[in-house]
């Protein structure tokens, strides 16, 4: 039985460390770099905007390795990463609804790839605003993100 026990336990302390090293952070700039190398003698592999997820695969000196929803991965500085939450669409076009649920109204769509600010999660949806303003709930698992 103890044996048993203290399996559960070492397992439990695993899992919890795995999920602690899983970092989300977004974008906190226009036009941001993502860099090839971790420095900017490196060349731009894509430029990404205010807000954009990004999950930290690691670190070098002031740089961060990120990876983003579609799998690419690069190096931005870590000034111009936050640890704030933000959602990306990661399906071809999604219903954004006035509440968390299929049967509320629809106040617009959003399509793969626009990025929306996190303001609540609730049982399986997203409460989302859009920098144009629009406020609404999409579905949790059409988007990447936190």
């Amino acid at each position: 039985m103890l044996k048993r026990v203290l399996m559960v336990v070492i397992f439990t302390m695993l899992a919890v460390s795995t999920a602690e090293a899983v970092s989300l952070v977004s974008v906190d700039g226009e036009n941001v770099n993502l860099r090839s190398g971790p420095g900017s003698k490196y060349s731009v592999l894509w430029e990404l905007g205010r807000g954009f997820p990004l999950k930290v695969l690691g670190s070098k000196g002031e740089w961060t390795k990120v990876v983003d929803f579609e799998g690419d991965s690069g190096w931005i500085h870590q000034k111009l990463v936050a640890k704030r939450s933000h959602l990306i669409v990661k399906k071809k076009r999604v219903n954004v609804r006035s509440g968390p649920g299929s049967r509320y109204r629809l106040v617009g769509k959003a399509n793969y790839g626009v990025v929306f600010k996190t303001i609540k999660i609730s049982k399986g949806w997203a409460k989302v605003k859009h920098e144009n303003g629009l406020t609404g709930w999409i579905k949790r698992d059409l988007l990447w993100g936190w």
